[in-house]
């Protein structure tokens, strides 16, 4: 696993070995930033589920000016601690060691500023976890006007077409994984 493109470029990545983990493939968070593109510089990321911290390491890469990691397993939170410290990235990284819908409480409690991207990628047998992220980020100080929201699963589940205040304007099939683009509904 390596970053794509940016300040990091062909830097590789560690993972676990032998846990259930499922990085997000090289050629899908290459897809993912081409189609965020220049946006990405600047911004302001917050990957959920991150696992091994790839996406959110990604967008630092590209220029993001911070990105915060959501993961509550503790091999993971290393793993993210490891990758971080291995490419010396000192400021701009946050990460929260918890399950997401505390994460995001905690967050809206700092009163921390709306993000321009969120990424979610609960483990695909997790269903559940959609539903219940998008249910957190509903009414959520952390949704800006202009924040995209992108789920990643696999590519037989699809995420419904809204869910609550979030209507998707694109999905993504590549191999065995999608990514499901969502817009808060502006009423």
């Amino acid at each position: 696993m390596r970053i794509i493109a940016g300040k990091f470029r062909s830097r590789q990545l560690k993972s676990l070995k032998g846990l259930a983990l499922r990085p997000t493939s090289d050629m899908l968070r290459e897809i993912l930033f081409n189609i965020l593109g220049p946006r990405v510089e600047g911004s302001r990321f917050l990957d959920l589920f991150a696992g091994t911290g790839a996406v959110g390491i990604e967008a630092i890469s590209r220029g993001a000016m911070s990105a915060v990691f959501v993961e509550n397993h503790p091999a993971a939170v290393r793993l993210i601690r490891e990758n971080l410290a291995s490419l010396e990235i000192k400021s701009g990284a946050r990460i929260i060691a918890s399950a997401v819908t505390p994460a995001l409480a905690k967050l809206e409690k700092e009163h921390a500023a709306g993000f321009d991207f969120i990424f979610l990628d609960p483990p695909y047998a997790n269903e559940k976890d959609y539903q219940a992220t998008f249910h957190s980020l509903e009414n959520s100080p952390l949704v800006a006007e202009s924040t995209i929201v992108i789920a990643e699963h696999h590519k037989s589940f699809e995420p419904p077409a809204s869910v609550g205040q979030f209507d998707r304007v694109r999905i993504l099939r590549q191999g065995d994984a999608a990514l499901s683009f969502y817009r808060r509904v502006l009423m």
